[in-house]
């Protein structure tokens, strides 16, 4: 289980985005991730069998089963989340006014959150704005998303930095070395990029159980 950071202030634009990051460098989040990306060992080589004999199917592949399933997986589309959000106005309207959204949900995994989080993108739209969580007209930056799928009962605060720990291993492994913020701001980013993060981060998060 990842551990638990310092619930802070979760409307100020960089609050996320630093507890992302203390969740992404603590040591138990490392050696989760360590774990989920080690190389599998590679299975023994078969023995060879007696002229005319015949091998199962197994047996014929050079990789296990188990891995090519995973293979198989990642090439799947990010599944997506059950419940459609609120209209235009839902959008406009402060996060905070959503919160009663919360009433009665039950939690759910890091990789679903960020399913919603992507339709916030989508159905909202995206923006880049520097130190913003959002425009006027309720479009989201990444960040921004994970907090409007929260506030919008879809998940709670630890599923939600955990959601953004998992957008920092995805960006680590491209070799982005900066938080989310950045990343969302950076010249020549679009909302095409921002989906793609996601879409991304939600295989990561699932393959590992998340």
């Amino acid at each position: 289980m990842p551990p638990a950071v310092p619930q802070l202030a979760p409307d100020a634009p960089d609050t996320l985005d630093r507890e992302a990051a203390a969740l992404y460098e603590s040591a138990v989040w490392q050696r989760l991730v360590t774990d989920w990306t080690a190389p599998e060992p590679l299975a023994p080589a078969p023995e060879p069998l007696p002229p005319g004999e015949g091998r199962g199917w197994r047996d014929l592949l050079s990789v296990p089963v188990d891995r090519l399933v995973a293979e198989a997986l990642d090439a799947l589309p990010a599944p997506g989340p059950a419940e459609r959000l609120p209209g235009r106005i839902g959008a406009v309207l402060p996060d905070r006014l959503h919160v009663w959204r919360r009433i009665g949900r039950p939690e759910l995994r890091p990789s679903v959150h960020l399913g919603y989080a992507r339709l916030v993108l989508t159905e909202w739209g995206w923006q880049n704005a520097p130190y913003r969580l959002r425009d006027r007209r309720g479009a989201r930056c990444v960040c921004g998303a994970l907090l409007a799928a929260h506030r919008l009962g879809h998940g709670g605060a630890d599923t939600m930095n955990e959601a953004a720990a998992w957008i920092m291993t995805e960006l680590r492994s491209r070799g982005w070395r900066d938080l989310i913020g950045p990343w969302n701001r950076a010249p020549g980013r679009t909302a095409e990029d921002a989906l793609g993060l996601l879409d991304a981060t939600i295989r990561r998060a699932a393959h590992a159980g998340r």
